[in-house]
């Protein structure tokens, strides 16, 4: 994939803190739309989610998912012109007994620092959605299928904690 689609794919996911999130229900297919703060190299997806939802009760049940996230449509032009990725992998919670936590809950708040409250009460769990590979549209007729590390190559150099 160039360097260009690259940046673009970076731009979309950081650019933005709003997504599709589709999990396997008991009787069907659920779409629920979620914050997700994606950690700085795209090794995973970071979603804070209440156990009342039922896209929470899905993933604890069953943890494959998708976390779909697109331009927003202005109404102008195309929409199938869009840029969007669809990022498939399985989604576990993290418990604030296992090692990675503090940093996890720390790359949420910092890009959602609202949502800090909600750490606070019993019935909300941190997800990690790890990627197992993405598919990625750059625009009409640009479609890419990735790899998980090839998002992470997205992310760049820098974001993956190697020197330029």
């Amino acid at each position: 994939m160039e360097t260009e689609i690259r940046g673009e794919l970076a731009r979309l996911i950081r650019g933005h803190r709003w997504a599709a999130l589709a999990t396997l229900g008991r009787d069907a297919p659920l779409a629920s739309m979620v914050a997700y703060a994606p950690e700085r190299d795209f090794s995973g997806f970071l979603m804070l989610l209440s156990r009342l939802s039922l896209h929470t009760r899905s993933l604890l049940e069953h943890p494959r998912a998708s976390l779909a996230i697109s331009e927003p449509d202005t109404r102008a032009g195309n929409p199938q012109t869009l840029a969007r990725v669809s990022i498939q992998g399985e989604a576990t919670p993290i418990t604030e007994d296992m090692p990675g936590y503090v940093e996890a809950r720390a790359v949420y708040e910092k890009r959602l620092p609202a949502s800090s409250p909600l750490f606070g009460f019993g019935d909300f769990l941190l997800f990690r959605l790890v990627p197992r590979e993405a598919r990625f549209v750059a625009g009409f007729a640009q479609a890419y299928t990735l790899t998980a590390e090839d998002l992470r190559e997205a992310a760049g150099p820098a974001q993956r904690g190697e020197a330029k």
